[in-house]
């Protein structure tokens, strides 16, 4: 009977019979986590937005905004973005925090977050914007009305397992506004 190194047997009964593991060392397992950009709606609260939707951070200058009349206070006006009219929305007050008072003199410039959805520009308005952070948006759990202000609960995808930080829903916030 041949053993698998019997030099009697062809050359490919042998490969096929060795063990190839050296050569195909184990790959890590796929990186299914999202990329999360930490934003700060007033001093204590923060959530996430996903970057898939957004497109850049900027700062925009209150003389540059063009308020538009008859328009919910959650939405401060128009901006030249690119050549493009880019309206800007005040999350916080949004979503039943206090507006940022980013209008009085001495106050920081807030920064704004421009996001995409349906090929429409949109302008995030927020009070700081932290670092990037990878999450798994597959483990987010269902929000809870106790653990977010009831404003906040229609523009949430979930809130991450052990933080409790919600991850804001951009597409939600755009139909919001368009509504």
């Amino acid at each position: 009977m041949a053993t698998s190194l019997d030099p009697k047997l062809p050359v490919s009964s042998m490969l096929a019979a060795a063990s190839l593991d050296f050569l195909s060392p184990e790959l890590p397992p796929p990186d299914n986590r999202e990329r999360l950009l930490r934003v700060h709606l007033s001093l204590q609260d923060s959530a996430l937005l996903p970057l898939k939707h957004t497109t850049e951070v900027i700062r925009v200058n209150g003389e540059d905004i063009l308020p538009i009349p008859e328009m919910p206070d959650c939405v401060l006006g128009i901006c030249n973005w690119r050549g493009e009219m880019l309206w800007l929305i005040d999350v916080s007050h949004l979503v039943g925090l206090s507006s940022l008072s980013w209008r009085k003199q001495g106050t920081a410039t807030p920064f704004v977050v421009v996001t995409e959805s349906d090929e429409q520009a949109l302008g995030l308005l927020v009070m700081q914007v932290e670092e990037v952070e990878f999450h798994s948006l597959e483990n987010l759990q269902a929000p809870t009305l106790g653990l977010l202000s009831p404003g906040l609960m229609p523009f949430v995808l979930g809130v991450l397992p052990n933080s409790g930080t919600p991850v804001l829903d951009v597409l939600a916030i755009a139909q919001h506004h368009f509504e």
